[in-house]
């Protein structure tokens, strides 16, 4: 019988003539107690299961200890509850919590090693040691299931956010270029929001236009949402990087309505002269910036195949001429110059948010692989968790002051929880901290998911 040890007691200061002791000997106690509500938010919405359908297995069926499932679910609620690399899970494998998560308590579950054999897949066939493949065309269209079945019925109208943006590089990755506006290596990512939701994730390469590849995605993304939702009206917005004639004609002869930024020339300037005059009169007769709004009609003299409604906003803030423009199919009985700019255009504003989300709070920056396509991975696997925070968000959290909360103050109010974890041969008990201090949106977030309370 081995021999037990005291664990070895720590004195501090005192404290109002109280002795300071501390010592490891608390139990079982993990600082993720509140992920329950995201193991009970992916059983809503079948988050992991569905993506385990999508990897092919090429592994001997008898000799696989750790399945994908359980290995999908280490990695995706990891990085929702902020464990970024592989390497926090040669620690994690031992936590009872993710045990809980994952569904397998009596073993450790998969280290840092076991999850590269997820993540690293050859780019060719198979190898020795790396035989499970991701099936990409299964994981896009995944994305835009999991946005469908979100909703209880087919919207009227939807708004599609198209963006770019760059991945700092620092090491030797494959397909990595320098990229000039961004002054660094880079990877130049498309991304496609609903909202919250992420449809789109695709990794490309710097050394391309911001709109490479966007007319492609456009067609699978509205192809998938018709066969679901035939008559619901799409609206593709994003900035002037994707006002190019193939995706606009493609649009407008395939009933896809537009609202593109449009950047700016000598021509649209000269044709906005006298708005931009009154409006520095304006601002210079009351001290506050003053606008105007004027209707176009505008056609390149080659890149456009024909003449397009472009609106104007002639701004003059302090001593300084703001002009901008916009180009839509949209009418102008549709959406009025205003309200077209400030109301509509304006609003993807909140896109570029969930981006700034998926690549600082839930880790869609860290693509430090040498392979391209294990990189795009990981991009998809942070895009999932991204996914999985919106649900709970949109499942549980509408009615509390977190509703419209980001990821990261989600994970700090709500999922770092303390628990004293007691494992016995009929239950798991996780006993919350006394003192969390939101205990109220806690138990609001597990009645909206259908937890019993007895």
């Amino acid at each position: 019988m081995p021999t037990q040890c005291n664990p070895e007691q720590l004195e501090f200061s005192c404290v109002e003539r109280r002795r300071v002791v501390a010592s490891f000997d608390g139990g079982q106690v993990c600082s993720d107690g509140g992920a329950l509500l995201l193991k009970q938010t992916d059983e809503a919405i079948g988050l992991i299961d569905r993506l385990a359908g999508c990897f092919v297995d090429g592994r001997q069926a008898g000799s696989v200890e750790h399945s994908v499932r359980s290995l999908l679910a280490q990695r995706i609620f990891g990085l929702a509850l902020g464990y970024e690399d592989l390497n926090d899970h040669d620690t994690l494998r031992a936590d009872p919590v993710f045990g809980v998560l994952v569904g397998r308590l009596e073993a450790p579950l998969a280290g840092k090693s076991t999850l590269n054999r997820l993540e690293l897949f050859p780019r060719r066939g198979v190898s020795r040691y790396h035989r499970i493949r991701p099936d990409s065309e299964a994981i896009e269209r995944l994305f835009v299931e999991l946005f469908l079945d979100s909703c209880r019925r087919a919207p009227a109208e939807i708004v599609l956010d198209l963006d770019a943006t760059d991945v700092p590089l620092h090491g030797e990755q494959e397909r990595r270029f320098f990229h000039g506006y961004y002054d660094h290596y880079c990877y130049l990512p498309l991304y496609v929001f609903c909202g919250r939701q992420p449809l789109l994730a695709r990794l490309r390469p710097a050394n391309i236009d911001g709109a490479a590849g966007a007319l492609e995605a456009v067609q699978q993304l509205v192809g998938q949402i018709r066969a679901r939702w035939a008559h619901a009206r799409i609206v593709l917005r994003a900035d002037s990087g994707f006002a190019r004639e193939a995706l606009m004609g493609w649009c407008e002869a395939h009933g896809v309505d537009y609202l593109f930024g449009l950047a700016r020339n000598a021509r649209l300037v000269r044709a906005i002269g006298r708005d931009l005059r009154e409006a520095a009169h304006e601002a210079s007769r009351t001290g506050r910036p003053a606008r105007r709004f004027r209707e176009l009609t505008y056609r390149t003299r080659s890149s456009w195949s024909r003449a397009r409604r472009v609106v104007a906003k002639a701004e003059q803030t302090g001593d300084k001429a703001n002009p901008r423009f916009v180009v839509t199919s949209l009418s102008i009985e549709r959406s009025a110059a205003r309200t077209l700019y400030e109301d509509l255009y304006c609003a993807r504003g909140e896109m570029e948010n969930r981006i700034k989300e998926a690549q600082l709070e839930l880790f869609a920056d860290r693509l430090s692989a040498d392979a391209f396509g294990v990189n795009q991975l990981r991009l998809w696997l942070a895009s999932f968790a991204h996914v999985l925070i919106e649900a709970l968000r949109r499942l549980a959290l509408t009615r509390t002051e977190l509703a419209r909360a980001s990821a990261q103050t989600i994970r700090l109010r709500l999922l770092k929880i303390g628990t004293v974890v007691t494992l016995s041969v009929r239950r798991v008990k996780l006993a919350l901290s006394e003192t969390c201090p939101h205990q109220a949106e806690f138990l609001a977030a597990c009645r909206a998911l259908g937890v019993a309370a007895r």
